[in-house]
């Protein structure tokens, strides 16, 4: 079974203005972002990588290039990726989001949790967006364990909400738990979807060790788990 890398995106300007961006064009990484994608490349470097997939935004491109060009690969873009659609939330400051009566849903009941309409940017419910990233995550890997077997390493940038959710339904916590997990900017998870088992190998990792994700030789070829907990 494929080691799925899952990334967000460097820290960018809207994470220092404090907004909810969402998909709010023209919103890149700040200097330190940058920094963060470039040492993110490095480590990357020492990895098998045979595949990065990235959502279509900016700020996540800007995270996915320099990872694919450590590695020797192009960057195949992924809609299911794609930032939540907060609707008339996007680009407004969190501190004021935060005294709005949805926002106690969001974080206590999300899986009900719905962002309102506007004229110009979409909207959707946290339950349709958890369902389209784990859609996406889920058909790249089994495209990469198809094409390049099953200790093949990859790599999907996206946002904080969406890595949340791929988080809460590895663990089989499902989306109403989602706010349990914490992914911050340039953060690494690591993930495997087993036959039997999905494992969290990882998560919110910041300066990861890429070589312990390789699958030890004595890993059980169905997923199964290591009775006993595995030598390491």
């Amino acid at each position: 079974m494929p080691t799925l890398l899952l990334v967000r995106h460097g820290h960018s300007s809207a994470n220092g203005e404090g907004i909810l961006a969402g998909r709010l064009p023209g919103v890149h990484l700040t200097e330190r972002g940058r920094g963060q994608a470039a040492a993110l490349g490095e480590r990357f470097a020492r990895a098998p990588v045979a595949r990065v997939v990235s959502s279509p935004l900016e700020r996540c491109l800007e995270t996915a290039h320099p990872l694919a060009t450590a590695v020797g690969v192009q960057v195949v873009v992924e809609d299911g990726l794609q930032e939540c659609a907060y609707g008339a939330w996007s680009g407004r400051k969190l501190s004021e989001l935060a005294k709005e009566p949805l926002w106690s849903t969001v974080q206590d009941d999300p899986g009900s949790a719905r962002f309102p309409d506007h004229d110009e940017y979409a909207a959707e419910s946290l339950q349709e967006m958890s369902d389209r990233v784990v859609e996406a995550v889920r058909r790249h890997d089994a495209e990469v364990l198809e094409s390049h077997g099953k200790d093949a390493v990859w790599v999907a940038v996206s946002h904080g909400d969406l890595v949340k959710a791929v988080l809460a339904d590895a663990t089989g916590a499902g989306l109403g738990h989602f706010q349990r997990y914490t992914a911050d900017p340039a953060s690494v998870c690591a993930i495997r979807y087993g036959e039997r088992h999905t494992f969290l190998l990882s998560a919110n990792e910041l300066a990861p060790d890429l070589a312990r994700f390789r699958p030890p030789a004595d890993a059980p070829p169905t997923g199964d788990a290591q009775v006993g907990g595995g030598a390491g």
